[in-house]
This record gives C-alpha cells, sequence and structure tokens, in this order.
C-alpha cells in the first residue's frame, strides 16, 4: 500500500469559533483512506495550512503509510528550518493521525488497541457554554443548566471581560492588564455560575494567556479567594516559562497549560520544573496521536494529569480519546459543546456523549464514518476533493 494524496478538506460549519474545520484526508491506493484534522483558531492560519498540506503530497507520495514513525519525523524535520513547533506541527499532527485510522482499518482494530488496549470503558468529559448569552443572568442560568442536566459535571468558561471591539476568542496580546471593576465582574460571574452548577460540578477557568504577571498573580489569587475552582489555564501567554513560573510561585489554584505547546520537548521544561498542575495538549496541534502518547507517558512519570485540548471538530475530539482511554493518568477531555450537533452533521453515524461521557465509535481506525457528500456540498475556498 502506498500513499497516493493528501487532501485539505475546509469545510463551513457554525460549530466552530470560526464557522469552519480543516480536515486531512489521507489517500492511498488500495482505497483505504485515512482522516485527521488541524481547525487552527483563525481563517488565515486554516488556508495557510490547508495550503501547506497540499504541497507535503510531494513529500509523501509514495510512501507506506504503515511506517508511522518514520513518517513522523520525516514530515516534522521538513519544516525544522522553517520553525518546526507550530505551522509545520500542526502538518504533521493531521498526518499522523490519518495514518492511525489507516493502519486500523487495514488490521481491522480501533486505534486505541493499537496503542495497547484500553483502561476504562469510556471517556469523562468537561464542555463549554455559549457565553454569547451571558448578558443576563437568565441566560447564564440557561446555559448552566443545560449543560448539568445533560449530565455533564465539569464546565469550562472565560469569566473575564474583553475591552469594547475586541475579539470574543484568544485577543491580540497588547498591555495585559485587566481593570478591578473587570475582575469584579469576572468573579461575579464565577459566582453565579457556582450557585446554578452546584457544588459538586468542577469549574474550569479559562485565562486564554491573556495577561501579564501581576496581573495573572491578582486574577488567581482572586480565584483562589472565590474557591472550588478547579484548574486556571493559560493565566500568561505561552512563549516564557519564567512568568507561567512567576505565576505559579504566587497562586494556590491549579494551574492548567498546553494547548499551544507543541510536541515532547515543549513539555519538558514544564514536567520538570513543575509549572502545571494538569498538562492539556491537542492532538491536532502537538504532534498527533503518536505525540500525544509520548507526552502523556512523560506526565505520567511525574504525576500530572493529562486533558488534552479537543474543543474543534469530531476527529480532534476522537482521535484524542482514543489515546487517553489508554492512559492511567487522564482526567478529562474537552468538547466545545455538551451537544454534538455540530459534529454529528458531518457523520452517518453520531457521537455519543450520554451522561456527560464519549463512548469512542465502534469500527476501525478512529471508527468515523464521514458523509462525503455533505462534505463537498460545504467545501470552501477549492479545499476539498
Amino acid at each position: 500500500m502506498k500513499i497516493v494524496e493528501l487532501v485539505p478538506w475546509l469545510i463551513r460549519s457554525g460549530g466552530s469559533y470560526w464557522g469552519e474545520f480543516l480536515f486531512v484526508q489521507v489517500r492511498t491506493d488500495e482505497g483505504v483512506d485515512g482522516w485527521g484534522e488541524i481547525t487552527t483558531t483563525t481563517r488565515t492560519a486554516n488556508r495557510g495550512i490547508a495550503a501547506m498540506v497540499r504541497q507535503a503530497t510531494e513529500l509523501l507520495a509514495g510512501d507506506d503509510p504503515a511506517k508511522i514513525e518514520d513518517i513522523w519525523h520525516k514530515v516534522f524535520r521538513a519544516f525544522t528550518y522553517m520553525g518546526s513547533r507550530g505551522a509545520g506541527t500542526n502538518v504533521t499532527s493531521a498526518i499522523d493521525i490519518a495514518l492511525w485510522d489507516i493502519r486500523g482499518k487495514v488490521l481491522g482494530q480501533p486505534v486505541c488497541d493499537l496503542l495497547g488496549g484500553t483502561v476504562r470503558d469510556d471517556l469523562l468529559l468537561y464542555t463549554h457554554p455559549d457565553q454569547s448569552r451571558f448578558g443576563t443572568r437568565d441566560g447564564v442560568e440557561d446555559e448552566i443548566r443545560k449543560i448539568v442536566d445533560s449530565g455533564h459535571t465539569a464546565i469550562k468558561f472565560d469569566p473575564f471581560p474583553h475591552a469594547p471591539g475586541e475579539p470574543e476568542s484568544n485577543d491580540r496580546y497588547l498591555d495585559g492588564r485587566l481593570s478591578r471593576a473587570h475582575e469584579r465582574e469576572a468573579m461575579e460571574l464565577t459566582a453565579l455560575i457556582r450557585e446554578v452548577a452546584g457544588p459538586d460540578v468542577e469549574l474550569l477557568i479559562d485565562a486564554h494567556g491573556r495577561f501579564d504577571v501581576p496581573t495573572a498573580i491578582r486574577l488567581g489569587q482572586s480565584l483562589d479567594e472565590a474557591g472550588g475552582i478547579h484548574w486556571y489555564e493559560e493565566p500568561v501567554p505561552p512563549e516564557s516559562y519564567h512568568a507561567l513560573k512567576q505565576v505559579r510561585d504566587r497562586v494556590r489554584v491549579p494551574i492548567s497549560v498546553g494547548e499551544r505547546l507543541h510536541t515532547r520537548w515543549d513539555f519538558v521544561p514544564v514536567l520538570e520544573n513543575g509549572l502545571a498542575d494538569f498538562v492539556m495538549p491537542d492532538v491536532t496541534w502537538t504532534g498527533g496521536i503518536s505525540e500525544l502518547k509520548k507526552i502523556a507517558t512523560m506526565a505520567e512519570a511525574y504525576y500530572v494529569p493529562v486533558s488534552p485540548h479537543d474543543a474543534s471538530g469530531p476527529v480532534n475530539l476522537v482521535a484524542g480519546g482514543h489515546v487517553m482511554i489508554t492512559v492511567p493518568n487522564f482526567y478529562r477531555i474537552e468538547s466545545s459543546s455538551h451537544d454534538l450537533g455540530s459534529y454529528n452533521r458531518f457523520l452517518r453515524t453520531p457521537l455519543d456523549n450520554s451522561g456527560g461521557r464519549l463512548k469512542l465509535p465502534a469500527g476501525p481506525g478512529l471508527g468515523l464514518d464521514f458523509d462525503i457528500d455533505y462534505l463537498r456540498a460545504h467545501a470552501q475556498d477549492g479545499f476539498g476533493g
């Protein structure tokens, strides 16, 4: 069996932050195809990465898709001189996931069995409310009750107000500060969500790497005073481990980092220096299934739980799930919503997250059965097959 072509699919969807998903199909000469995903957080990045995926066909055409480890290094090292952490690692991730999907289909086994077999039956989830409804108390209460009623027992949200005119997702880092008035609003929202969710639901706070060191420390201390916060995510931008250490040394609330770290090498200083209580690599950005398994094993040696960032599309969620169902040090896996309808529209067999737990789809490889006609009908800008 040989690789023939890499096809990026840029698909319209209301279920993504930016209204689209970026899937990658690896085609072979024997008609067995594998699926990966990248889905970045901006339209510009999606289109840039999609073009890079197309160029990688020249690199891999004729290769044996069973040689997953060898191909991982071939793709990763091809981008070393342009900076292998980032865009190059995104491309590597999607290809690696697709190759594991192909291998499972060829052998008639799910990916998790190829990784050593399961250590649990399903996967605890955490999920997000629709924060566009947080303008009123009724909107907050309705969103949180929907999540709790669905059986989910952990909720992640960003309570920190954004300045007028700023986007509501990951902000540009400018001065890194937050006013006392906005801090008070954030703590009031957090207290309201705790009140509605009840004492047993775990609350995860996402700072989106927006703050400078003194602001991140101040907010972390306020979250600690609020009590019952399960983690404080990305309190400072990801580029400085020293900044993270300063925050780590001054706050007691547990810290989670990792969605913007790439490969095992980026996680070494986090683990060696005890900079986080949780690590959250993204399987579609950090290096794929192969790399997520390695990072999880590294973290296990430090008794640090792994909780993958998986808030993009269905491949993102399920690929991370296949790894996490095989590792002991798993906390929870992320989904963008308690309602997976935005994922299921692409699939012939819907995903099952009943009771706040992900059940991996049955079948070989990833177990995902894409509706190709639907994908073709929603492909954008010439990216599709």
